[in-house]
């Protein structure tokens, strides 16, 4: 049979150069990839509207939020309808019903269509859920009736929790080195933070604990706070609060105490000056997540204290400033034979109400 070709790699390296899938999606941009939408899936009135919005919220100045929220318009519609729209920005009265993070889209045919919010950052994911809904509707049914909305989170906290160590290394090593390149920061802001804060705004994530709850307490050093506030600086426009855990042993290891015993004075003054410290550096600061009494973790009851004792600790040192503290639930007593439901159910019950 005679040779069709002298190099099989080279004909190889041919086919997938000329298939489409050459260019497949390596998944980075997740949802927000805007392919152009076929022709006839959005109603040809519905893409005359879609050429004017306007993004109204009580403020009348463009914030780092507005900004993202139009420049977000502009690349999205321009590239699922062709055309990037007008944005304008307006200033309406508030609306008690959206709260703080709700929306609501409204579609005329005079004005546009409108994203209107009490704040900047509910525009933003207004703007995030008009988008999605012109990806998401059924082919031909998109009109301003589909497109029209009001929306407005139950749920106040909505955090990530990595378990990402200060040497890059991920607990279990689940998908590979950790996103935050420590030994880089503060000076070297790598593109990819703002790509993922922008991922976390599209679905309404608005918190991230940056830490492995088997904690470092470096990380609450001068040093490292001055990198989580860089960090802090890139995701606030897009909503996304910095969290961190915190290792309770901490005002020894970096404090200079001779004890962690949560009743102490000076380990509460401690704690309150630190809490003074990060939020100096970061305003916006969501508070501390904690693994204690676990798996050989530090914790309250090295000192003979509840779990309560420790937390209400903590929760007095951020609570002036808005900042919450989450308790990992994740620890039990080794009671021989005692199923780990049963062993957290019996270390938290009695506490129930005593948390501050």
């Amino acid at each position: 049979m005679p040779r069709l070709f002298s190099s099989f790699p080279l004909f190889a390296i041919l086919v997938f150069w000329l298939l489409p899938s050459a260019q497949a999606d390596d998944g980075y941009k997740l949802w927000m990839r805007y392919e152009r939408l076929p022709v006839g899936s959005v109603a040809p009135e519905t893409v005359q509207l879609l050429g004017k919005l306007r993004l109204a919220t009580p403020a009348s100045a463009e914030a780092a939020s507005i900004k993202a929220a139009r420049e977000e318009l502009v690349v999205g519609l321009g590239g699922l309808l062709g055309r990037p729209p007008v944005v304008d920005l307006v200033k309406v009265q508030a609306e008690d019903a959206l709260g703080s993070e709700g929306f609501r889209i409204a579609c005329d045919a005079a004005t546009g269509v409108t994203i209107s919010a009490n704040t900047d950052l509910g525009v933003l994911y207004g703007v995030f859920a008009l988008l999605r809904t012109l990806q998401t509707a059924p082919a031909g049914t998109v009109s301003a009736t589909v497109l029209a909305q009001t929306s407005a989170p139950r749920i106040e906290r909505r955090v990530l929790n990595h378990w990402d160590n200060l040497n890059r290394f991920v607990e279990r090593g689940y998908a590979g080195q950790s996103l935050w390149e420590w030994f880089n920061l503060p000076d070297v802001i790598n593109p990819r933070y703002r790509d993922y804060a922008r991922a976390c705004a599209s679905l309404g994530i608005n918190g991230t604990v940056l830490t492995n709850v088997n904690a470092d307490a470096l990380v609450l050093t001068p040093e490292y706070l001055e990198k989580v506030a860089a960090l802090a600086t890139v995701f606030r426009p897009y909503g996304l609060r910095v969290y961190l855990t915190a290792r309770f042993s901490a005002p020894l290891e970096i404090g200079g105490l001779k004890t962690a015993d949560p009743l102490a004075p000076e380990v509460s003054a401690w704690w309150r000056a630190k809490s003074e410290e990060i939020y100096r550096a970061i305003p916006d600061f969501g508070g501390f997540l904690v693994k204690a009494n676990s798996e050989g973790q530090p914790g309250p009851q090295n000192y003979g204290r509840s779990h309560a004792d420790g937390a209400n600790m903590l929760a007095d040192a951020v609570g002036s400033h808005g900042g919450i503290v989450l308790w990992r639930a994740f620890v039990y007593e080794p009671v021989p034979g005692l199923d780990r439901l049963k062993q957290a159910y019996h270390e938290f019950a009695p506490l129930d109400g005593k948390f501050r």
